[in-house]
């Protein structure tokens, strides 16, 4: 089978390569693959990766050879939950899959997506309803992503500081739920448009959120605030628009954050909140969310390439003119 394998730092190779062996395992035909910053990074870092390693976590296809046993049958169309799991550990039993000390993420510490076959547990699999197409599919993944990272309480207010995917995804999630003021915080002005059909009520610059969020909220500031930047200025930033006993959420996975005003975060009693991955329920979550038409996202997709231009795929989805870059494995 044709896949992308990261064979050392800056090396990613599209290469023909042995089939994955299923054993007990659900072998599942790949028809899209979405593209991501962990995948550059991976890409460029290589050793991170264990190479030889087939790169990539974010994938929909169709169910070529079913797991013995299985609940999930040949030619069922699925999304796959990268983050493999033991199901027996304690975080497991807990309901915590997605912090598993004996799992990992496809791409990095298993063979990955960016192939035309991938084996996985019948576990990662969540099937899709009539409707969903592949390009949407490719986004569910990442969709699933923000369910787990949103609080489920109540909120009056709400500011998305970075509009990319995730972003633009928050932003809906959040309309979703009712919330009636939402703030959009980008520097790309050709977002704007895109994040207030979204459903964000003003979309500014960073320079002018504060006041932005002041005039929302009536001078409290937010009672949500999602930081998709990742970056420690776009979180200190975050802590600043955050109002009294507020939910601050890192979704952005910043590595190093110093000077951070943690005695404003002291003094309004901020909830920091660090969500990692996702869960099967979130899974499920998005794919009802986007079967009954509350979110939309193939208009997140701004380019697709075939397997074969993974390279030119990795570098395009690094520029700023582009939100969501897949690969269309069955494209030859």
């Amino acid at each position: 089978m044709l896949a992308a394998v990261i064979e050392g730092p800056g090396a990613v190779v599209v290469r023909d390569t042995a089939p994955p062996r299923a054993a007990e395992l659900a072998l599942v035909r790949v028809t899209r693959a979405g593209i991501c910053g962990t995948d550059r990074a991976l890409a460029a870092d290589g050793i991170a990766a264990s190479p030889p390693r087939v790169l990539g976590h974010e994938m929909t296809g169709r169910v070529e050879v079913p797991a013995p046993g299985a609940a999930v049958p040949a030619g069922t169309p699925v999304v796959v939950n990268p983050a493999a799991f033991c199901g027996a550990c304690r975080e497991c039993r807990r309901g915590l899959p997605n912090l598993c000390a004996r799992g990992g993420l496809l791409g990095r510490d298993l063979d990955g997506c960016f192939a035309e076959y991938v084996a996985v547990p019948e576990s990662l699999l969540h099937p899709l309803p009539e409707g969903i197409t592949a390009d949407e599919a490719a986004l569910l993944q990442v969709l699933s992503t923000c369910v787990h990272a949103q609080p489920s309480a109540a909120a009056d207010s709400a500011v998305v500081l970075g509009l990319g995917v995730a972003g633009l995804l928050h932003v809906q999630l959040l309309r979703d739920r009712g919330v009636p003021a939402i703030v959009g915080v980008t520097r790309a002005a050709w977002k704007r448009d895109l994040a207030l059909a979204s459903g964000a009520s003003v979309v500014v610059a960073p320079d002018d959120a504060a006041a932005a969020v002041a005039e929302a909220t009536g001078g409290r500031g937010a009672d949500v605030v999602i930081e998709c930047a990742g970056a420690a200025g776009t979180l200190a930033q975050a802590i600043r628009l955050a109002g009294p006993a507020a939910t601050v959420i890192m979704f952005g996975t910043a590595r190093v954050a110093d000077g951070l005003p943690v005695y404003a975060a002291y003094l309004a009693e901020l909830m920091i909140r660090c969500p990692r991955a996702s869960r099967p329920g979130d899974f499920d979550t998005a794919i009802r969310l986007c079967a009954e038409r509350r979110v939309a996202l193939a208009p997140l997709i701004t380019g697709r390439y075939p397997l074969g231009e993974v390279a030119q795929a990795l570098a395009a989805s690094a520029r700023p003119e582009h939100l969501k870059i897949v690969l269309d494995v069955a494209a030859r």
